[in-house]
């Protein structure tokens, strides 16, 4: 995922010195984890031939046991009065006040795995050590993920937002000269193209969606009516 980062730079951007690659360079690097590279790369592995039958095979028997245990987990609760507050204390941090799903005990730091499947009274060690991250990450991440998924939906749709080949960005109150020359320059068709000019940062690309969305809001009469005639 980080050599795609580091391709699109140089193809896109452009450089002037030697190009070190940081993880800050990608926009949503929460999602590009060495954890989940499988779950983000199989499937487009396979779709170009490069995934076997077998590998196919072991992929979505994964993904089924992580679903599988995340459900459970969801439907397995427990209240105070099941186990004992020593036992509480140990796993959970603290003793509980009123019943809980495990896998909302999950998204607690302090809450294992292993900690909620002892409530369960079952063996994790049965369970493969990579569902068991999977599970546990889903758990207390999953809210984050949620959010940064969304974000990029969100700018997936905004990238798409034309601008208009007759745009003088100069009208465009907050962009700094260098902004406005090169898109001036280039006069990308929208967004997108924008975004992917050498030197354009996310904050010019904000400032457009701003002014884009202001100058098709619907202007609003300022003439009144004309009375109806008696």
């Amino acid at each position: 995922a980080y050599l795609g980062v580091l391709v699109d730079d140089l193809i896109t951007r452009g450089v002037s010195e030697p190009y070190r690659m940081f993880t800050s360079r990608a926009e949503y690097r929460l999602m590009l984890r060495e954890d989940n590279a499988d779950l983000r790369l199989t499937g487009i592995g396979r779709n170009l031939g490069l995934v076997d039958d077998d590998r196919w095979t072991m992929f979505n028997q994964k993904q089924e046991t992580i679903q599988s245990e995340e459900t459970r987990l969801k439907k397995f609760f427990i209240r105070p009065q099941d186990i004992s507050i020593e036992k509480q204390e140990a796993i959970i941090g603290k003793a509980i006040d009123h019943e809980y799903n495990l896998f909302d005990l999950l998204r607690r730091p302090e809450v294992s795995f292993e900690g909620v499947k002892e409530l369960m009274q079952e063996d994790a060690s049965l369970i493969d050590p990579a569902v068991r991250e999977q599970v546990e990450i889903s758990a207390k991440y999953k809210g984050y993920i949620v959010r940064q998924q969304e974000e990029v939906d969100r700018s997936r749709d905004q990238l798409d937002i034309p601008l208009p080949m007759d745009l003088d960005y100069k009208e465009v109150h907050g962009l700094s000269v260098e902004a406005q020359q090169k898109l001036n320059l280039h006069k990308p068709e929208n967004l997108g193209q924008a975004s992917r000019i050498s030197g354009i940062t996310p904050a010019t690309i904000s400032l457009l969606l701003v002014f884009m969305k202001r100058k098709n809001k619907p202007k609003k009469l300022n003439a009144k009516r004309p009375e109806k005639a008696a």
